[in-house]
């Protein structure tokens, strides 16, 4: 294979480890009760949304777990959630029914799969046969769910025996997580340091922001155009909670008509700000690692979404 062909390949694999191991060092920081609370929900948050919980701020985190259950009440007009109300339940009979397998019950192949789909139509349990496995098949309609395990202690593993049957379970949890309307979509951006150069007593650096236009919320006007603005807000400190630099940017978007929006679905709106120190206002800070938080605010429905991130000057 040649090197070329690999490089891709290479690329994937040390963008992916990176990703994880980014994800695992911001999900450390969490304070236990947000650990737990992005466990309780790990079969149905999206990646965005649990890349975005864990890019906000502490203070931000309680507002982002009401945000996150009102998205998948399917009838907000009642004073109960029967999503959420449905998931907890099903999360507690599942550590009811599946002891035994050295972790919680909702945390086994089993839990994961009734958490998911609920009871099954039907369920089978076959003792121990020729093969020397113990055997769980559960239907829901016509369609089996099988569990295998193989010394019979009580510890259940998913089957992989009908690969097209795991491709459908996957299809259908995904379908499972994305139960948020269109209306209530998730709304997120990035916002990252693309550059940051010194040169004798001064530093020049690139702030870099990125969002989805489906994500992003326009106003239709009575000539049936669409037009929107974005305020994005940012602030960087040093550890101390001391303000280095200070600044905004201010986006106005428009489109004639919504077919001219829908030929921008796929693609991201971009744009930049530039950091120039010392500026009159904010002095040389020493080289070193420091806190950005950004807020962006959409005149538009009134979002607002508030993150910090770490980043090296």
């Amino acid at each position: 294979m040649s090197k070329k062909f690999l490089l891709p390949f290479f690329l994937l694999f040390v963008s992916l480890i990176f990703s994880s191991c980014l994800t695992s060092r911001l999900e450390r920081k969490l304070k236990p009760a947000d650990q737990d609370w992005l466990s309780e929900v790990r079969y149905i948050i999206t990646p965005e949304e649990r890349k975005i919980f864990l890019e906000l701020p502490e203070s931000e985190r309680e507002q982002f777990k009401v945000d996150f259950w009102a998205r998948r009440d399917p009838d907000p007009d009642t004073e109960a959630n029967e999503f959420k109300d449905e998931y907890y339940q099903r999360l507690e009979r599942a550590n009811q029914m599946f002891l035994g397998e050295g972790r919680p019950g909702w945390l086994t192949d089993r839990g994961r799969i009734y958490i998911l789909f609920g009871p099954p139509t039907e369920r089978h349990t076959y003792p121990m046969e020729a093969s020397g496995y113990c055997r769980e098949v559960w239907y829901y309609g016509s369609f089996p769910v099988i569990f295998i395990d193989e010394h019979c202690s009580g510890n259940y593993i998913l089957s992989a025996i009908n690969l097209e049957h795991l491709q459908d379970l996957n299809l259908a949890q995904g379908y499972f997580q994305n139960t948020i309307t269109q209306e209530r979509s998730v709304f997120d951006y990035d916002l990252k340091l693309a550059r940051s150069q010194r040169s004798g007593d001064s530093l020049r650096a690139l702030l870099s922001f990125s969002m989805k236009y489906e994500q992003i919320w326009f106003e239709v006007r009575d000539d049936a155009s669409l037009e929107t603005q974005l305020l994005l807000v940012v602030e960087i400190k040093d550890r101390a909670g001391n303000l280095v630099w200070q600044g905004q940017k201010t986006a106005n978007l428009s489109f004639s008509d919504e077919e001219e929006l829908k030929k921008m679905r796929g693609l991201k709106f971009t744009m930049d700000v530039e950091i120039n120190l010392p500026d009159g206002r904010f002095p040389l800070p020493a080289p070193g690692k420091y806190l950005l938080y950004s807020t962006l605010k959409q005149r538009t429905g009134g979002k607002e979404l508030k993150k910090v991130s770490e980043i090296k000057l």
